[in-house]
């Protein structure tokens, strides 16, 4: 008899920004709601707290599992789900399977053609929950329990920076280069007046060749205006383009890619290898993003994007801290070429968790500690709520 899940909790994790990575809220913006609000450059919600959803397992002897899902937009879906779905179906299943736990999830409404959105990521909290107790109730790590033991680095790269002129932006990269870091990604939106390539030239004087300097275009360009783009900047050497054109339009993603000579990457807003598969022919750089994924999907599309000699640099929206602590440990264990470094939240908000990984000289130092690495801490414990359905 399996050890079975005696008690699952959801909480909302909330708390006032210090720094927005896309800047503040700007003339042209809508805001919707004390929650809420729409960038007008490419027309997404955005919160206006961090903000996401935490969920908490115990099995019958204690043993705890943390894990965490988006929740910028209605978080209570997920603790509906949970309550009416996924929690009294859980303690049916072994929770020390959990890609097996993960494949049951799946399959209850596959048929009716759920395979994203919500339900995914209110799963993907749970994989990581049950990754997480399943490698504690060992006494291991998750990269010992995905077949990688020891302690490790990850490459880290800078990404945005948040300041109103290109002269400022300039003299942040370079206080980052300083730093150690010389990898780094710029969001469309934060350039002199839309002048992509006039902000690229910039970047590529002041911190040199061999910085890697990449754009993400948020979703916001056609197929059309992301080759002009791509041409125009291509004499500074960019990186990589990330998430040029709407996400559903594979062709013009497999266009996109197989038309230009820097490489695309896409993935944050995936789910499921199933996501991978449509697109393997567009992208040489694939983006899991943990709080979709979990670990049972970060580490199958990296598995079938590392047979197609595709790079794997996970995506890293924070929250609370906890899908990052799993995606870092993920990360080691895939041998990921890069991870992204969102400073202007990763270690506030990582300061409300024990076991949080350092990120210094342009590495994450991942220790060999027990699971993903971390709780909150009684700070941390302070901007939970829990969510009642």
């Amino acid at each position: 008899m399996h050890n079975t899940i005696e008690h699952i909790d959801v909480f909302v994790f909330e708390r006032e920004p210090n720094q927005a990575y896309l800047g503040d809220v700007s003339d042209g913006d809508i805001q919707l709601n004390e929650h809420h609000f729409v960038r007008k450059f490419n027309g997404t919600v955005y919160p206006l707290r961090d903000r996401s959803v935490v969920v908490r397992i115990i099995d019958k002897d204690g043993v705890i599992g943390w894990g965490e899902t988006y929740g910028l937009v209605a978080p209570k879906i997920v603790a509906a789900l949970v309550d009416d779905l996924f929690g009294p179906y859980l303690k049916s299943l072994d929770p020390m399977s959990p890609d097996k736990v993960w494949d049951a999830f799946y399959s209850l409404q596959r048929n009716r053609g759920y395979w994203g959105g919500y339900l995914a990521d209110t799963f993907a909290a749970i994989d990581i929950a049950l990754w997480d107790l399943y490698s504690r109730a060992q006494g291991i790590s998750i990269q010992a329990a995905i077949g990688c033991a020891g302690n490790g680095k990850v490459r880290a790269y800078v990404s945005g920076l948040p300041k109103n002129t290109t002269e400022e932006r300039v003299e942040l990269a370079q206080a980052w280069q300083a730093k150690g870091f010389d990898q780094l990604k710029i969001p469309i939106s934060a350039t002199q007046d839309g002048d992509v390539p006039g902000e690229f030239n910039a970047l590529r004087k002041a911190l040199g060749e061999k910085q890697k300097i990449a754009l993400d275009m948020h979703w916001c360009k056609s197929t059309e205006e992301t080759i002009t783009i791509e041409s125009a900047i291509r004499p500074y050497n960019p990186w990589f383009i990330e998430a040029p054109t709407l996400p559903e339009d594979v062709e013009a993603q497999i266009r996109i890619g197989q038309s230009m000579p820097t490489p695309l990457a896409l993935g944050e807003e995936w789910r499921t290898e199933w996501d991978y598969r449509l697109r393997k022919d567009s992208c040489r750089i694939v983006q899991p993003e943990m709080g979709h994924t979990g670990i049972t999907q970060f580490l199958r599309i990296s598995k079938l994007a590392q047979a197609n000699k595709a790079l794997v640099m996970p995506h890293a929206t924070i929250g609370m801290g906890i899908f990052m602590a799993a995606s870092l440990r993920a990360a080691l264990a895939v041998d990921a070429a890069a991870h992204e470094f969102q400073h202007t939240i990763y270690h506030r908000n990582g300061a409300l968790l024990e076991g949080t990984a350092s990120c210094e000289e342009g590495y994450f130092d991942i220790p060999d500690t027990p699971g993903h690495g971390v709780v909150p801490n009684d700070e941390g414990l302070g901007y939970l709520t829990l969510l009642q359905v």
